[in-house]
């Protein structure tokens, strides 16, 4: 047993499959910048990629990068510590971060297979880290109410 917040006795709340879930999500997020900066500088370079559009995918996924650190990071940190707002926030920039993954998927100016391809593993990754998340902060919250 733990010693849960105000001192009581309580059980671990963390959820093992959520962090799993979080480290995948941060090893597959490295793999997917890099492929998904390349695949711009390919498509810079082989096909008439407007300059205004270059930028802005550009400046997007640095954005899109900048959010997942924090995405994983409050996710990792809110589950060991049990902290539903933690946890909430990581659920939101996750929400954040899956609409940049649909912008790269649908609507950026080029859309290659392997764009199609990284994404969907993309977005089906953040798809199970949000579900498991939501189980993990409905199991502190009804703990600590």
């Amino acid at each position: 047993m733990a010693i849960g917040r105000a001192g009581r006795n309580a059980s671990v709340l963390s959820s093992v499959l959520l962090q799993i879930l979080l480290c995948l999500s941060a090893f597959y997020s490295l793999f997917y910048f890099l492929a998904s900066l390349c695949l711009i500088i390919y498509k810079s370079q082989v096909l008439s990629y407007p300059d205004s559009d270059l930028a802005l995918d550009v400046c997007l996924l640095l954005l899109m990068a900048a959010l997942d650190i924090i995405r994983v990071y409050l996710g990792v940190r809110g589950n060991l510590q049990e902290s539903e707002k933690y946890v909430g926030a990581n659920l939101i920039i996750t929400g954040t971060t899956l609409l940049f993954a649909v912008y790269f998927l649908v609507w950026q100016s080029y859309v290659l297979r392997a764009d199609v391809i990284v994404n969907s593993i993309l977005l089906c990754l953040y798809g199970l880290t949000g579900v498991v998340g939501f189980g993990a902060l409905a199991r502190f919250t009804s703990a600590y109410s």
